[in-house]
């Protein structure tokens, strides 16, 4: 799970700081991986293999990176395309729709979609989806997965909870818009059929040295 691409500015606080992976870590960390023979798939490959028993890569990994910000495009994807990797990229769509430089372009999105990039829905304006109406939870789950059909022509299934804030109420109006499940931000990489609208990832941290990667990669989780 990454979130900026990018250094920190020099005013940047711990929150801002802990989100931001420079791109030359996240290069290190993708050569690592391609030299280990990781190989990148899709959270439909995921569901493929937990639901239908299709086969996955001895060595498969998912690349996330959430918000949809603007060095998304900049600096992950120029990355990616190196390595021969795929992102799966959740997209905040009211900035995008305001035109906020700090978040990409829809022209961005479908570049990066021609080139083999997923997008998924990760709300409209990354409200905590706790404790609301459906009406509510309709606004911010199925306005950005119809906006980013629009421009992607591909159907989105899976969803990204803001800040990793869901309850009951939240699961049942994605399984109601034909949601196949939603990752949230308890750590692990373990994930069955049973909770695939609660699965865990790995978040990589600003100060993640590259040993630390590896350790977070190979760990039992």
């Amino acid at each position: 799970m990454y979130h900026y691409i990018s250094e920190p500015p020099a005013d940047a606080d711990a929150y801002r700081r802990d989100l931001s992976v420079a791109p030359a870590n996240l290069e290190a960390q993708l050569a690592w991986l391609r030299s280990q023979g990781y190989q990148s798939i899709t959270l439909t490959d995921l569901t493929y293999h937990l639901a239908l028993g299709w086969p996955l890569p001895d060595k498969a990994v998912i690349l996330t990176f959430d918000d949809g910000y603007r060095d998304a495009y900049t600096n992950a994807f120029p990355l990616l395309k190196r390595y021969g990797y795929v992102g799966t990229f959740f997209l905040v769509t009211q900035p995008i729709d305001n035109g906020d430089p700090a978040y990409l372009t829809w022209d961005m999105v479908k570049e990066m979609h021609r080139a083999s990039m997923d997008f998924e829905p990760h709300s409209y304006r990354h409200y905590d989806l706790r404790d609301k109406d459906v009406d509510f939870l309709v606004f911010e789950i199925v306005g950005p997965k119809e906006a980013i059909e629009a421009r992607t022509g591909q159907t989105t299934r899976f969803f990204a909870y803001p800040s990793g804030g869901y309850d009951d109420l939240t699961i049942a109006v994605l399984r109601s818009a034909y949601f196949w499940g939603a990752v949230a931000t308890q750590q692990g990489a373990t994930h069955t059929s049973d909770d695939l609208f609660e699965l865990s990832r790995i978040r990589i941290r600003g100060r993640h040295t590259l040993e630390d990667f590896v350790e977070l990669m190979t760990s039992d989780w």
